[in-house]
């Protein structure tokens, strides 16, 4: 009995593994979509919340653009899934202009405060028996960018008044909306984790304490408060107005070190994307303090492997996209940091002389004991959001505050947490991403885009700390070398690494064993069995693989996935 029992069980495994690997999920034979793209000439939005989404759509139908759009949603998001995003964080954006024929890159992160030097620091620290920053309370926030982001992005851009923007979200945040499934359990976590914190959070961002139910009414008049008065004074009111003064005043109360000053003296950057071309196609990311360039680097070195012949999920394709990943990322933590303090070499880092040096370090086994050439926090919770409009203007922006609900830190009437992105600066005084007055931390958020031909092709991103540059090749790697659709491209199972060296880490730290390779649910048996075989410490992880969502524009047509992983939905007109 035992034996026909054991027979079977082995059979149905046996079957099932067939099936992951043969059987299409969907009648139209995209193996690896859970449903079909989205599709529309007019416009499109993609966000990780359906209400934010129909925000973004009813701007673009009203006459905003996707610039408008895009503003819109994120503002929606902040008030909708503050365990991602919110105004007490930083924004990345990339833009293309098609009046303009060209790509814009903005870097509307934050600094650290002015009054609080290494060393005044490094005594906070002491105090706290710490030797490295802190993820919550006042001392690793930084000045929020995300506002000054918004209004830039506006100025330069946008078409529709920024009253008609914001609107939207003011109703939604006096009136109410339902708190849907995903937000809804992270939501609870934040509430556990800040209940108690100095400051409105328990006031503010609970009910009664705990996160909302799903499904259950949420309201937050104190942030429609504020997005009310940036809706009317524009964006002095938050950097030289009444919210700084109250900012200033809560941190003198409170230990922090934010001043007034620190708001007045902030400034986005306008900077030029950077890019690598792959297999013909130009993929564009942002030059540090952010960490897009390694989703550059990871793609020059995988451009010399024939992946496509290899086949997607192969123990071979997901061999060479880890050590790729491997060498990177040790890059990343001792080189990536604020360009106006640190010489990053940029041009090296992206060359192809460079990566043909570093592949050389790629073996057909699983590699150790790896340092950068002549990896930061592994988790971040962030939003991702891309918009297009009709006359082929498309946005691809990310906005967080970084560790869930930020550092938990909630000023009293003013409705939003402060972001703790200062918890990525090392404390290593050799290192190139070292705490320093008035500067920009390491940042994991980065929004890409793809070009063909001189032409816009896609706008995307996933989400999801250290998991986004591994993310950004997937994709890229899921469309041009294995042929999917743009929804498919999120869909398909995803792998991630971790273990390696992080850039708060000490100067002179490396990898030293080989890290941990987690596989998504929808890889076989016989591809796990491969990849330990080659020397991979491999694991199952239901969790930690990013929120995707990605905008292709093909004939005049826009197409759209949203991450299915998520609550999030693309929409089309």
């Amino acid at each position: 009995m035992k034996s026909t029992y054991l027979t079977s069980l082995f059979i149905f495994l046996l079957l099932s593994t067939l099936s992951v690997q043969a059987q299409p999920d969907r009648l139209t034979g995209e193996t690896f979509a859970t449903r079909s793209e989205v599709i529309g000439q007019n416009g499109m939005v993609a966000t990780s919340q359906p209400l934010a989404t129909q925000i973004g759509i009813q701007v673009l139908k009203n006459g905003g653009n996707a610039i408008d759009a895009a503003i819109a949603a994120n503002a929606a998001l902040g008030l909708m899934e503050p365990t991602g995003s919110g105004i007490g964080g930083d924004l990345f954006a990339i833009v293309w202009s098609e009046e303009d024929q060209k790509l814009y890159g903005l870097n509307a992160s934050g600094r650290s405060p002015l009054g609080m030097s290494y060393d005044d620091l490094k005594s906070e620290l002491e105090k706290r028996d710490r030797e490295s920053i802190p993820a919550y309370g006042v001392l690793p926030i930084s000045v929020p960018g995300a506002v000054d982001g918004w209004f830039e992005l506006h100025d330069r851009l946008g078409s529709m008044p920024m009253q008609d923007i914001l609107e939207p979200s003011i109703n939604y945040a006096r009136e109410g909306f339902p708190v849907s499934e995903l937000i809804a359990y992270y939501w609870q976590i934040g509430a556990r984790i800040h209940g108690d914190r100095p400051g409105a959070f328990r006031e503010e961002m609970t009910i009664d304490g705990r996160g909302p139910e799903k499904g259950e009414m949420m309201r937050r008049p104190k942030l429609a408060d504020t997005y009310q008065m940036l809706a009317d004074q524009g964006r002095d009111a938050f950097y030289e107005g009444e919210i700084a003064d109250k900012i200033d005043a809560f941190m003198r109360e409170n230990g922090g070190y934010l001043r007034k000053e620190d708001f007045e003296q902030h400034t986005s950057t306008w900077v030029d994307p950077v890019s690598v071309n792959y297999r013909g196609y130009d993929v564009y990311e942002l030059p540090p303090n952010g960490q897009g360039i390694a989703a550059l680097q990871m793609l020059q070195l995988l451009e010399a492997y024939d992946l496509s012949s290899m086949g997607y999920g192969s123990v071979e394709a997901l061999h060479y996209m880890t050590e790729a990943k491997k060498l990177v990322f040790e890059d990343r933590a001792k080189l990536y940091a604020d360009m106006e303090f640190a010489n990053v070499p940029l041009e090296k880092l992206l060359s192809e002389e460079y990566a043909d040096e570093r592949r050389e370090e790629i073996g057909e086994y699983a590699g150790s004991n790896i340092r950068a050439g002549t990896s930061i926090l592994e988790n971040g919770d962030t939003i991702y959001l891309t918009t297009a409009d009709k006359d082929g203007n498309m946005v691809s922006l990310i906005q967080s505050n970084y560790r869930g609900m930020g550092s938990g830190i909630v000023v009293p009437s003013l409705g939003f947490v402060f972001q703790d992105r200062g918890e990525l600066f090392s404390m290593d005084p050799d290192h190139a991403n070292v705490y320093e007055p008035g500067k920009r931390p390491f940042h994991t958020i980065i929004p890409a885009f793809i070009m063909k031909d001189g032409e816009p092709f896609m706008s995307f991103g996933v989400m999801g700390g250290g998991m986004q540059p591994q993310g950004h090749v997937q994709i890229v790697t899921n469309m041009i070398d294995f042929g999917m659709n743009v929804q498919e491209a999120g869909d398909a199972a995803r792998w991630r690494h971790t273990g390696s060296t992080q850039p708060t880490d000490d100067a002179d730290d490396y990898l030293e064993g080989d890290g941990t390779l987690s596989l998504e649910s929808g890889y076989p048996w016989s591809v796990v069995r491969g990849l330990m075989m080659k020397g991979h410490d491999v694991a199952y992880d239901a969790g930690g693989y990013g929120g995707y969502q990605g905008i292709m524009l093909k004939d005049g047509v826009y197409y759209g996935g949203s991450e299915s992983r998520k609550d999030g939905q693309a929409q089309g007109y």
